[in-house]
This record gives C-alpha cells, sequence and structure tokens, in this order.
C-alpha cells in the first residue's frame, strides 16, 4: 500500500461525492445558466462576506484572475518570497497581466504587515513602478502551514486602505486557517478586495476554486476567465463536489491538523532537529534534513511518498485520504529514513 502524502491536491472524491456530482442539476455556465455552479458561486461570496464569486478550474486561475483585477499592466504586486503566485504560478503575472512584482522575506511565510508597508510606492510617480496591490496567503503552503496572526492581517488592512493600496488573498487554504484560528471565514473575507479559495485540496473536490470580488469586480473577471479559456460548460458536475466538500469536509479538517501534529511528534522525538511539532499548525509538515532526497526516496522505497521542497527540506500534507493506521506507518517509515 502506498501512502500519499505528497499534498493535499491527491485525494479522490468519496463515493457520497460522486453521487452528489452525478445528481447535480446542470446548464451552460458561460451562459450563467448552471444552477449547481450559480449556487456554490452564491454560496462562497456569502460564506467570505462578498458579493459576489466565480468558479475556476485551477487556484492559480484564480488567484491571477484577482491580480488582474486589482493591478494593472506596468504596475506592481508585492507579496513574499516564497508566495504561492511568485514561485508556483510560472510567472503568470507577467506573462498574461504584465503586472511586475516585489518581494519581502518572511520566515516560515509570516506576515509583519510593517515591513511590508515599508516597501509600498502607492504613487511613485512617472518614471518608476507604483504598487497597486498586496498578496498574502493564508495558510502559507511553503511556510508549512503557517496560519497569518489575524491581528496582522487588520494591521495590514489598516496600512493598505490608508495608502490607496488593494489587498488579495491567496485563500487556496484558507479553510484550514478558519478551523485552526477559529476565526470566522468573513472576518478574513471583510479584510481582502478579492480572496479565492480551493475546493480540490482539504476539502478533497476533483477540481475548482472560487474568486470572491465585488459584483463589478467579479463581472470582469468572467470576462478574463474566458479569455484565458477558462469558460465552461455544464460544469454543475464539479461544482456539486464542491457544495458537498462545504457541507461535510470542512470541520474535519481538525482531524488532518492533528494527525500533522502526531507525525511530528514522532519524528521530532527522535530527531528533535528535524522539525519542531509547536510550528505545524494546521495539515502541512516540514521536514529539515541534510539530504532531503535521500530522505524522500528513502520513504518512496518504503511506500510513502512525500514532496521535496529544496535540497534540505521535504514536506508532508495529511488529507481526508490518511487515516490514523497510514499516520502510524508513515511516521515509522520517515524516522528509519531520517536515520539511515
Amino acid at each position: 500500500m502506498t501512502i500519499d502524502l505528497r499534498s493535499d491536491t491527491v485525494t479522490a472524491p468519496s463515493p457520497a461525492m460522486r453521487a452528489a456530482m452525478a445528481a447535480a442539476p446542470v446548464g451552460d455556465d458561460v451562459y450563467g445558466e448552471d444552477p449547481t455552479v450559480n449556487k456554490l458561486e452564491r454560496r462562497v461570496a456569502d460564506l467570505l462576506g462578498h458579493e459576489a464569486a466565480v468558479f475556476t478550474p485551477t487556484g492559480s486561475m484564480a488567484n491571477q484572475l484577482g491580480i488582474r483585477l486589482l493591478v494593472r499592466p506596468g504596475q506592481e504586486m508585492l507579496c513574499d518570497s516564497d508566495a504561492h503566485v511568485v514561485r508556483a504560478e510560472l510567472g503568470a503575472a507577467a506573462a498574461v497581466s504584465g503586472v511586475t512584482t516585489r518581494t519581502w522575506s518572511a520566515p516560515r511565510g509570516r506576515l509583519d504587515a510593517l515591513k511590508v508597508a515599508r516597501m509600498m510606492r502607492p504613487d511613485a510617480g512617472q518614471y518608476m513602478v507604483s504598487t497597486a496591490a498586496v498578496a498574502v496567503e493564508d495558510t502559507h503552503n511553503f511556510g508549512g502551514g503557517t496560519v497569518q496572526p489575524y491581528a496582522q492581517l487588520e494591521l495590514l488592512r489598516d496600512l493598505t486602505r490608508e495608502a490607496g493600496v488593494a489587498l488579495h488573498l491567496d485563500g487556496a487554504r484558507l479553510w484550514n486557517a478558519h478551523v485552526a484560528s477559529g476565526t470566522p471565514l468573513a472576518d478574513y473575507g471583510r479584510l481582502f478586495d478579492t480572496v479565492s479559495v480551493c475546493l480540490s485540496k482539504g476539502l478533497g473536490a476533483p477540481v475548482g476554486s472560487v474568486l470572491v470580488g465585488s459584483v463589478a469586480g467579479i463581472a470582469e473577471a468572467r470576462v478574463w476567465r474566458k479569455r484565458l479559456g477558462g469558460g465552461m460548460r455544464q460544469v454543475g458536475i464539479l461544482a456539486a463536489a464542491g457544495l458537498y466538500a462545504l457541507d461535510h469536509h470542512v470541520a474535519r479538517l481538525v482531524d488532518d491538523h492533528a494527525r500533522a501534529r502526531r507525525i511530528a511528534g514522532v519524528v521530532a522525538a527522535a530527531f528533535p532537529a528535524a522539525v519542531d511539532p509547536a510550528a505545524v499548525q494546521t495539515n502541512i509538515v516540514v521536514i529539515e534534513s541534510l539530504d532531503a532526497a535521500q530522505v524522500v526516496a528513502r520513504c518512496r522505497e518504503d511506500g510513502v511518498l512525500l514532496g521535496l521542497l529544496d535540497p534540505t527540506h521535504a514536506r508532508l500534507v495529511t488529507h481526508l485520504d490518511v487515516g490514523d493506521d497510514e499516520v502510524d506507518q508513515a511516521s515509522k517509515v520517515l524516522v528509519g529514513a531520517l536515520r539511515s
């Protein structure tokens, strides 16, 4: 048996989710006539306290549409140096929208609002690049599932509003931040001009993300979604999976978080320098090793799949397809790989 901990994107839809997909009423979403998509978009917009939403096939598209709404060609977006929007979206902001970026250093992805404010140049003059928006990631993927301190998000909102700078939230795993911190989704949503959330990670849907924003902004996002090839037809069969996930898979994220801490605790007991269990806030565990590639290879030989972040760091992500027995086995294999 293979235990796949590379990402929470590897989850497969459950039989009950598949049944919901099969039974979904559908229509042509490009014409705005798919009732299941419309229901999903309305629900996510309401959860995050925004006026409107648009369903997208991927999280990268949702992020890039949000950025496109807030930053015009030739302007800049600020984000941290390990943010998904600059590390893992293939330079889309520059290649597609003509958006430049500047980044700040953020240990474990943790936000420092004052540091960001010092970087902002909202009116840089005719010969310099002006800051139009800041992007924040919560939870922070490459930071190890870090939940952003809400007080820092509030401070950043105050500082950006004063400067006339917009805010985008890459909330691919915002569900995890919500469950881990207890902060209501609408409290997160109210701080940002646009928010993207993913349905195909911890929530276990096979595909899909949602971007929320203003009515006018989302109308523009729909145009750009079609322009970029993201116009979809009878896509309610996918939106139904998202609705099922919202009904059944949000509260259970606490189990994924507990299992991640469980693995971290076992590893730290044997190799304290490899991981700090206290830093594991959600479902992502980053393991430090002098030769992370070798650790990943050894684990693979024993049926446990991890992700390789860089030469000294491996990553594992718990999810709804990994139970307690798999966690115990993976912990044993990982300790053995570190010991070899």
